[in-house]
């Protein structure tokens, strides 16, 4: 399929030898300059064979090598400007409608802005006055997060909340047609555009891969406008930018109240030893398990290594051959239809890692967490797997389990954190 040049704010890398069209706006530069790959801002060191010079860091959405050209299209499109765009019917609580109120100050300033907000606040709903405001206004929006099952659960809820041409993209979509003018994206995406979006939300923004990824921030600087706005929501801050906060650099609004007011669940805490450890489904997990099948509930299962899958997954089938049980990883070719039968409650059990640590939501799930001790479990992933559990308003509580070995300063200060929120 030929390339499209004339879709305003996208960017493409083509070959030495193509041609480009005469079109307003746009404009060629070369791909690799002076060393710095140009599409995501790495230094560029390997070689190809015939020592010709290529960048290694953004390799997964095509090869950049020293000879090709960076094509942007900088042409300023007018979006049309939509008198009633919303569709949503509800309600924003009170504490909810002061943050809002902060991001469209902040969009209307032109104003990057961090929200750091508990696990289960409503963070999407919070979003849109500020979304109504833009397309009100004629503006263009992008919401990003770093794992494609946030972007694909957050589609349906956008698609649902306003009219307005609307998009999904990520790794495993077709390529868009027509441009929208809210687009819901991973972050990964985001090196497909140039100066394209007046507001870039960046959802889950502490989370893998895009948290300490030079080259995924390079691109979230050049996807938005150079008079937009950057808003970024976590419950679990990075330094970085709660510094820039501090200092005023940027907008800043905190909740830390669930929208139905409940308290986040307190975990808790099972110590397991070492032989505990080698049965793979020991007493405490089986109990709740078992707890959790009267009560009608299902749960997660986070597991620190996907290696251990496969025989975690025949160990609690063989334990408990009535229930539906399945694994699921980053490596599973069916991992968004296992999610998706999760959801549709066509599971009892899911066996996981932490892809499903933050950004998705599951009604009336309960976890538990193995291996709780382990290395890949600090602060912020802990926090955000007891978040999974109780987000719904009709069923604010339930069960998280930490099964450990040795008591971390993580566990310690997850426990704590936790505790002060709820205060």
């Amino acid at each position: 399929m030929s390339t499209d040049f004339t879709q305003p704010g996208r960017q493409w890398v083509i070959g030495a030898c193509e041609t480009i069209p005469i079109i307003p706006g746009l404009i060629k530069k070369p791909a690799i300059k002076k060393g710095i790959c140009q599409r995501c801002g790495s230094q560029v060191s390997a070689k190809l064979p015939n020592q010709h010079f290529y960048c290694r860091a953004c390799l997964e959405l095509g090869r950049v090598v020293a000879e090709d050209w960076l094509v942007q299209n900088l042409q300023i499109k007018h979006w049309p400007k939509l008198a009633q765009p919303c569709l949503w019917a509800g309600q924003l609580t009170d504490q909810q409608s002061l943050v809002a109120a902060d991001l469209v100050e902040s969009l209307q300033k032109h104003r990057h802005h961090l929200v750091e907000a508990v696990t289960g606040a409503g963070k999407t709903e919070m979003l849109f006055p500020a979304i109504i405001w833009a397309l009100k206004n004629g503006l263009r929006i992008a919401i990003a997060a770093p794992r494609i099952d946030v972007a694909i659960e957050l589609f349906p809820r956008l698609q649902a909340a306003f009219d307005c041409s609307i998009g999904l993209r990520h790794g495993q979509t077709e390529p868009l047609k027509i441009e929208p003018q809210l687009l819901i994206c991973t972050t990964h995406q985001l090196f497909k555009y140039c100066q394209a979006f007046d507001l870039l939300i960046i959802d889950e923004v502490d989370a893998f891969p895009f948290q300490n990824n030079e080259p995924l921030q390079f691109a979230v600087k050049q996807a938005v406008r150079e008079t937009g706005s950057l808003f970024f929501l976590t419950a679990t801050p990075p330094d970085k930018l709660l510094k820039a906060a501090q200092n005023k650099k940027i907008g800043y609004s905190s909740l830390h109240r669930r929208f139905h007011g409940h308290h986040l669940p307190i975990p808790r805490l099972a110590y397991c030893s070492r032989s505990q450890i080698k049965e793979l489904c020991p007493a405490v997990v089986k109990s709740t398990l078992l707890k959790a099948e009267r009560a009608g509930k299902q749960v997660l299962v986070f597991l620190p290594r996907i290696a251990q899958l496969p025989e975690y997954l025949k160990a609690y089938q063989r334990t408990f051959p009535k229930l539906r049980i399945a694994s699921v990883s980053a490596e599973d070719p069916d991992r968004l239809a296992k999610i998706a039968a999760f959801r549709e409650k066509k599971l009892d059990v899911l066996l996981t890692t932490t892809i499903l640590e933050r950004g998705v939501t599951f009604k009336s799930v309960w976890v538990i967490v193995w291996q709780a001790e382990d290395a890949i479990y600090q602060t912020a992933a802990l926090v955000q797997i007891a978040g999974r559990v109780g987000r719904a308003a009709d069923d604010p509580d339930g069960i998280v389990l930490f099964c450990y070995h040795r008591y971390t300063k993580y566990l310690r200060q997850t426990m704590r954190q936790i505790r002060r929120l709820n205060r």
